[in-house]
């Protein structure tokens, strides 16, 4: 975990990936003790006293206002969302507001759930929470994902499959990306918006310390304060039942619930990764046959 504030970390961990080359600025043929920019060449850069800005990196400073939190970010070279989350970090919050969190148990709507079920025949298809949990999935959705787990696991709090920890902890799945190292970059990436934007949600606190003891892999990236915000993507899956197959998985606000996200996987139409993709949702239409077919007691 950080030794510093998590926005003191953030801001060390950027200047550090930049050079005086990147910014413009001469070298005067120094040499530099370690890589990165020095603290007072971010402060020039932003039109901020040296001075403030270290007291602001090392966690001295009560607060930056949404300006100075632009200029860094400008100083910094930092893409939209490492911007968002800059101002995220800020005890003042910046320019966003955060939705409230709620302390209970996580829960879908009805309305969700038939939408879940009505795009099952399609398209696979699962609602994470705000800590990554899965609160819900389609068949299809399970089938593709986590067929090795209980389809009922998401039904209860105690039990519901958590997609970062399964990423790094859960060797099936962790079998199920050829791109493993990419998948868990995107996975630690989304972990650092979360954290940032939830900073009193002690069991995403815990998540975080838990993966950190068990995972030297999440360990490094986490220290990297790489910043990735879902959205679209493209993953190879080494599916143990329907052979390789290329999905676009895609992530959706749901209305109502802002801490809630629909996620969706689909393929090329017409393409060998289609005809895995229709496989594996016979398969599960296969599953909830007996269910359908049951005798009534």
């Amino acid at each position: 975990m950080d030794r510093t504030s998590p926005l003191g970390a953030f801001l060390k961990a950027r200047r550090a990936r930049l050079s005086p080359d990147d910014v413009g600025l001469p070298r005067y043929g120094d040499r530099r003790r370690v890589p990165g920019l020095r603290r007072e060449e971010v402060a020039l850069l932003a039109g901020v006293s040296a001075g403030y800005y270290t007291r602001l990196e090392q966690g001295q400073q009560g607060n930056a206002s949404p300006e100075v939190l632009d200029a860094l970010a400008r100083a910094l070279h930092l893409a939209p969302a490492e911007r968002d989350h800059l101002h995220d970090l800020s005890p003042t919050t910046g320019h966003r507001t955060r939705p409230a969190t709620s302390g209970g148990a996580e829960k879908v709507s009805a309305d969700l759930r038939t939408l879940l079920t009505t795009m099952a025949a399609h398209v696979p298809a699962l609602v994470v929470g705000r800590r990554n949990d899965v609160l819900a999935w389609n068949r299809t959705g399970h089938a593709l994902l986590a067929a090795h787990l209980d389809f009922a696991a998401p039904e209860a709090p105690g039990t519901r499959p958590n997609l970062s920890r399964l990423v790094f902890l859960d060797a099936p799945t962790r079998a199920l990306y050829r791109d493993w190292p990419a998948k868990a970059r995107a996975v630690v990436g989304n972990l650092r918006i979360l954290t940032a934007r939830n900073p009193g949600d002690t069991h995403l606190a815990a998540l975080i310390t838990e993966l950190t003891a068990l995972s030297q892999e999440f360990t490094s990236m986490w220290d990297s304060h790489t910043v990735a915000p879902c959205g679209r993507d493209v993953h190879t899956l080494s599916h143990p039942a329907v052979g390789e197959l290329t999905v676009t998985q895609q992530t959706f606000d749901v209305p109502k619930e802002p801490h809630q996200s629909l996620v969706t996987f689909t393929a090329e139409p017409d393409s060998p990764s289609a005809v895995a993709l229709e496989a594996l949702k016979f398969r599960g239409r296969i599953v909830d046959a007996p269910v359908a077919c049951a005798p009534t007691p």
